[in-house]
């Protein structure tokens, strides 16, 4: 059963994904991101890294997409943004999200049911997660910590002209 579901999750990622990569609309897409990184959570679960698929959820289904959905907020323009938020609200905007999100629903139910055993692979808990991050794998982290912290310092600096910009043109 656990591989069945596993497969079912497994197609649904990548359909999702495929959905996010391929709408126009940004919101569209978001929520097809969404559904992709629940079911990476999903999966995650299944293999019996619990502590990966809850990370998974709350550190990207949650809080960065709560980041994008703000800065779509942030981008507003204007009576265009309204009408097109209208759209938005039509039924058939929804139905696929809506599937995808109705059929992780159900194997979430089934997972339940069933006991929620992990039988496709070993728990691996927090502790375990820890060690292995600050022991073989110490040097991939700095190098990723590094390259996280030198993209903000460089989309600070090539952003910083740009706000100078909007600051002369909005004084004047």
């Amino acid at each position: 059963m656990t591989l069945t579901l596993f497969y079912i999750t497994s197609a649904v990622a990548i359909f999702a994904t495929v959905m996010m990569i391929t709408r126009l609309n940004a919101v569209h897409g978001l929520l097809y991101l969404i559904l992709s990184l629940l079911a990476v959570g999903v999966l995650f679960f299944l293999l019996g890294a619990h502590f990966a698929a809850v990370l998974e959820v709350i550190i990207y289904a949650g809080a960065i997409m709560v980041l994008f959905v703000f800065v779509i907020m942030m981008l507003n323009q204007g009576q265009q943004t309204i009408d097109q938020e209208r759209a938005w609200l039509q039924p058939d905007t929804w139905i696929g999200p809506s599937l995808l999100a109705l059929i992780l629903f159900i194997e979430m139910l089934a997972v339940i049911v069933l006991g929620g055993n992990a039988d496709t692979g070993h728990i691996v808990n927090a502790k375990q997660v820890g060690i292995a991050l600050y022991g073989p794998y110490l040097l991939a982290v700095e190098l990723a910590s590094m390259l996280l912290l030198a993209g903000l310092v460089g989309a600070y600096h090539l952003g910083k002209p740009m706000l100078k910009m909007r600051k002369a043109g909005g004084e004047s």
